[in-house]
């Protein structure tokens, strides 16, 4: 079983996961001063991270979640086990650890996939 899984690509297992549990809601008070909450939807934020990479390792990331949506099947902590979904990627950040002989080695790869 892939932890994570991209548009139907198993992705390299990442070194940092975590799944973060986000409830998104409308909230105002009354005229009493009483908080009235209403829960719109849970949403996941899952933060991802690879170390030592090789250029076809980076390639692939990056190329399965860029272009907007894509469709993500995880491994989710609240029902413990695969969970799918529709996300989108934030800001990816790929510093090289070291290019030699024309081929990069880069330190990690950080980013995350928010759910739509």
């Amino acid at each position: 079983m892939a932890l994570i899984t991209v548009n139907g690509v198993v992705l390299p297992t990442p070194s940092d996961y975590q799944v973060g549990i986000q409830d998104l809601s409308k909230s105002e008070r009354n005229a009493n001063g009483t908080l009235i909450m209403e829960l719109i939807a849970t949403k996941r934020k899952i933060e991802l991270g690879w170390s030592a990479l090789t250029q076809s390792e980076m390639s692939q990331i990056l190329k399965s979640v860029k272009g907007g949506f894509f469709t993500v099947t995880y491994f989710d902590p609240e029902i413990g086990g695969n969970k799918t979904g529709t996300f989108y990627a934030g800001d990816r950040q790929s510093p090289i650890l070291m290019f030699k002989n024309g081929v990069p080695t880069y330190k990690d790869l950080k980013f995350n996939i928010i759910e739509r």
